[in-house]
């Protein structure tokens, strides 16, 4: 056998002695919040689609007519072959949607932040990122080769303390953080996070991948906290949850962006989007921004959820159940797909250690009664065990 095999099962032993290893079921759309899986129908309470915009009639017309008219793939990159003028209104909305300058828009929301921060920090700066943030935030981190500074999940006393006896050794600074964190739901503390980035000469990037289409309207975490949006000097994202679609994007200054178009690695050297994605975003936007009272939607079933549940109320669309151990947590899973329901076990590394547990991920397209039943099946299959 080949060294390369020995290496590969030996990892995956590893895995499966830590009930960490993956696999791949297949899984088609079977209308709505339903999804079909080894030839049952199911209740999918795991999808990013918040509202359902990915097979919505409208949506999907406008990526067809793109695609009739402009064919299916861009051919290179956007500095190479051009850029499309489809790019131009889609960007032109983000930005005016995240009350910014400017944006602009990568291959995913994980190619964002990998090309944003390497470009905006390097050695002799420093990185401060919350100890939650996703696995993208923490690899453009790395890739940077800035010092990074982990401070505890939104402890802003921690942080400032940390800012008060560091910042003054490094060039620049930025806080990385989520506006909606993926796996607890929770949102970051934004307006006072964004005082001490100021207090300390810091640059702010957040990432708002699960808050673009499902908070305060739609706008996101930014407008969350009052009349007026908290400023963001650098607001991360995707296209590929409430949107439906795919890509991410940077929302930022004139100036931030045009230096990203010459520096960020993971736009100047990937082949653009196709333009049939891009017209579907575009749509899905102008969609969430014509309907805000579907955007509320999300958010008012998980916190019937929650309620029914005794549970604590839902800040957002995300609800997690924690159940410590992996075993657990995909015996769990599998309790309720038996009941119908699909919701996938959420294991390290993508949560810390001792925090396996169910994510629920609530969507407009959930019915009342399918929540209230989901919350009766959890009651008697998860929390009664």
């Amino acid at each position: 056998m080949f060294s390369l095999d020995k290496f590969a099962q030996a990892k995956l032993a590893g895995l499966d002695a830590r009930a960490q290893r993956r696999a791949l079921a297949e899984t088609a759309s079977a209308g709505g919040a339903h999804v079909a899986r080894n030839g049952r129908k199911l209740i999918s309470f795991c999808s990013n689609d918040y509202l359902g915009l990915a097979a919505h009639p409208v949506i999907v017309e406008a990526a067809a007519a793109a695609l009739r008219d402009h064919g299916l793939g861009a051919g290179a990159s956007r500095l190479v072959t051009g850029n499309h003028p489809l790019y131009g209104a889609l960007e032109e909305r983000l930005a005016g949607w995240k009350c910014a300058d400017a944006a602009m828009v990568f291959g995913s929301g994980y190619l964002a932040n990998l090309g944003t921060i390497p470009a905006l920090a390097s050695e002799g700066d420093v990185i401060f990122i919350d100890e939650l943030a996703h696995a993208c935030l923490y690899a453009g981190a790395r890739l940077s080769r800035a010092d990074a500074v982990v401070f505890p999940h939104n402890d802003t006393g921690a942080l400032e303390g940390l800012l008060a006896a560091e910042r003054k050794r490094f060039r620049y600074a930025l806080i990385v953080t989520e506006g909606v964190f993926s796996m607890d739901g929770d949102l970051a503390p934004l307006p006072a996070l964004a005082d001490i980035a100021a207090a300390h000469d810091a640059w702010l990037l957040v990432d708002d991948a699960h808050g673009l289409g499902t908070i305060a309207k739609g706008r996101g975490s930014a407008f969350a906290f009052g009349a007026s949006p908290v400023l963001i000097p650098l607001q991360t994202g995707t296209l590929s949850k409430a949107l439906g679609a795919y890509g991410g994007y940077l929302a930022a200054s004139a100036p931030v962006t045009e230096l990203l178009t010459s520096r960020a690695r993971s736009f100047v050297y990937a082949t653009a989007l196709p333009s049939a994605v891009i017209a579907g975003a575009t749509a899905a936007l102008e969609f969430i921004a014509e309907n805000p009272d579907v955007t509320e939607q999300p958010l008012r079933n998980a916190r019937l959820f929650t309620r029914t549940l005794d549970l604590p109320l839902a800040a957002s669309q995300i609800v997690p159940i924690v159940l410590r151990d992996e075993k657990r947590a995909m015996a769990a899973s599998a309790a309720l797909e038996d009941a119908g329901f699909l919701v996938t076990a959420i294991r390290p590394p993508t949560v810390p250690d001792g925090t396996a547990r169910l994510r629920f991920a609530f969507s407009a397209l959930h019915e009342e009664q399918d929540v209230l039943a989901l919350a009766q099946a959890v009651r008697s299959r998860v929390l009664a065990a």
